[in-house]
């Protein structure tokens, strides 16, 4: 599988955990801590797909700010990233320990609003550089 398909593949799995979260605003009917892991997720696999697309190599891990510092090393991204790493606390690691995710309930649409804006993103570096070949 080539770099730019791997990006794709990747970036139509964060769009299942996107999807989902559009369907989770309601705080009463999915807990913080499922919202937050799909928020993750969907953050994750799209950092992941832009690593993939530009032809890097990600680590196999679930650290946001880890997986940022690969694409600024690739000399992509910039400081507007940062707002993502605020969901790390949801990766999958901690999913099965008690674990506090934060003093204040996450702010759905504004989530909804940074993980868009990343996945859009994303998909135009892919649709770029699938436009360059």
């Amino acid at each position: 599988m080539s770099d730019i398909d791997h990006a794709r593949a990747l970036l139509g799995m964060a769009y299942y955990d996107l999807k989902a979260l559009q369907h989770m605003r309601d705080p009463d009917a999915f807990a913080e801590g499922i919202f937050g892991f799909h928020a993750q997720q969907a953050i994750e696999k799209s950092l992941k797909a832009w690593i993939a697309a530009v032809g890097g190599k990600y680590p196999l891990i679930h650290d946001i700010e880890e997986l940022i510092s690969v694409l600024r090393t690739l000399g992509h991204g910039d400081e507007n990233l940062d707002v993502y790493v605020d969901y790390n606390p949801f990766a999958v690691q901690f999913r099965y320990a008690e674990f506090d995710y934060a003093e204040e309930p996450l702010d759905r649409e504004d989530t909804l609003v940074k993980i868009q804006v990343l996945y859009d993103k994303v998909k135009g570096v892919i649709e770029e550089i699938e436009g360059q070949g």
